[in-house]
């Protein structure tokens, strides 16, 4: 098998993106029954990311890079159809910040190495309808992170039935009262436009300050991606820890159901130590859950 490329990045539309900026591997290959290798390449400079103080990449990156694959890898080797929707129903990622690469010159060159399991196939069409993934990214040779995930694969005729609108959440979304965005520099964000969330008398939002967003809305959506719940939970503890804890090591979300745009879904944190357990509500029901590990205060 030839070496990996980073000359030139993959499709946009083959890992739904609309920007070829936000593209990051650059090739994909098979490496056995189920396995894959995939080079990656994490930019010098990212508008969404900001290198961290120590020249780190941002950990959202690692899950980024998964979901590209996670799209890319059924689309170009398991003939599931272009049109198919990608729902994530789980997302976990663990970092090791004493083997990060840190950014030098360029670009970061990362290695996947991806395992896929768990393949679920339709009954009446054969085509692909759940994945599981587990990939590992090494930099210079070195492990650095290792991350899984699952979603299912609907085609578009399912997914109109699945998206049939709850009827509690079905209307205007009320008004927040005295609401107030967080300074970005205490998220750990680069701009007022990357924070997700609103903090209200009743608790803190989910409210993203760009409905076009650049990275977390690339793209159109019919609800909040499981991306975008994840950083939003981020920057709630960073917000509740008053900026202490604004980098993770680990994270694990779970999606339950859809989460709306409407109303604002509430975030809740609950801190044990470093690690600190996330809940997103939404009306009377639970729409994801998760759990946020820290290495440390200010990391």
């Amino acid at each position: 098998m030839r070496p990996l490329s980073w000359s030139r990045t993959v499709p946009r539309e083959l890992v739904h993106r609309l920007s070829v900026a936000e593209v990051l591997l650059t090739d994909v290959r098979r490496a056995g029954r189920g396995s894959f290798m995939a080079a990656a390449q994490w930019p010098l400079s990212h508008p969404t990311f900001p290198r961290g103080g120590t020249g780190a990449h941002n950990p959202l990156m690692i899950v980024e890079t998964l979901r590209q694959l996670g799209i890319y890898i059924p689309l170009r080797y398991y003939a599931t159809s272009p049109r198919s929707h990608f729902l994530i129903t789980d997302v976990s990622y663990e970092l090791d910040p004493a083997a990060e690469p840190l950014v030098q010159y360029g670009a970061t060159e990362v290695t996947c190495l991806v395992e896929m399991d768990g393949l679920r196939r339709a009954a009446v069409s054969g085509a692909l309808s759940a994945i599981r993934m587990r990939a590992r990214f090494l930099a210079g040779g070195r492990l650095f992170a290792q991350a899984r995930g699952g979603a299912q694969i609907l085609d578009a005729e399912h997914y109109a039935a699945l998206r049939q609108p709850p009827p509690c959440l079905d209307g205007r979304p009320p008004a927040l009262s005295a609401v107030l965005r967080p300074p970005p520099a205490s998220l750990g964000v680069a701009a007022p436009q990357d924070v997700m969330l609103v903090v209200a008398r009743d608790g803190v939002r989910v409210d993203p300050a760009d409905p076009r967003h650049p990275y977390f809305f690339d793209h159109d959506s019919d609800h909040v991606p499981g991306v975008t719940l994840m950083e939003a939970a981020r920057q709630a503890v960073a917000a509740q820890s008053e900026g202490r804890l604004r980098r993770p090591v680990g994270c694990s979300l779970r999606a339950l159901r859809f989460t709306e745009f409407s109303p604002p879904a509430a975030v809740e944190c609950t801190a044990y130590g470093m690690t600190c357990v996330f809940r997103i509500r939404q009306g009377a029901g639970l729409t994801a859950a998760g759990v946020l590990r820290y290495a440390g205060p200010d990391c």
